[in-house]
């Protein structure tokens, strides 16, 4: 059975640190890009970040230099570090794998073939 399962999320304080975990069973990571997207009540789904089969990494503009996004192959798990959490990062976070190696257009969530059911994020004081 094909499976995404993110772990990890919570209720967090404005500044605090969560750590996003997606296992994957039943389909390999390793050569294929694997992404990171939320969704927030009442708004469009965006892409949060994203890290090719090479491991290159990208990250939209309202996360960079905040979140961390890696992967361990061998696990068949990637991780998404988030620090200085703030209320607008609140959100159901989804991980996904890309049908393709690299991230280029990394956003859209038509590139994507398996997705995770998500784990909600609340931060808040």
């Amino acid at each position: 059975q094909v499976q995404l399962v993110e772990s990890g999320g919570g209720l967090v304080q404005p500044g605090g640190s969560l750590r996003l975990s997606c296992a994957a069973s039943g389909l390999s990571f390793d050569s294929y890009a694997i992404g990171w997207f939320r969704q927030a009540p009442g708004k469009e789904r965006e892409g949060v970040s994203c890290i090719s089969s090479d491991s290159s990494r990208y990250y939209a503009d309202s996360v960079k230099g905040r979140f961390t996004i890696s992967r361990d192959n061998a696990k068949n798990t990637m991780y998404l570090q988030m620090n200085s959490l703030q209320p607008e990062d609140t959100a159901v976070y989804y991980c996904a794998r890309r049908k393709f190696r690299f991230c280029a257009g990394y956003m859209s969530g038509i590139t994507y073939d398996y997705w995770g059911r998500g784990t909600q994020v609340t931060v808040s004081s």
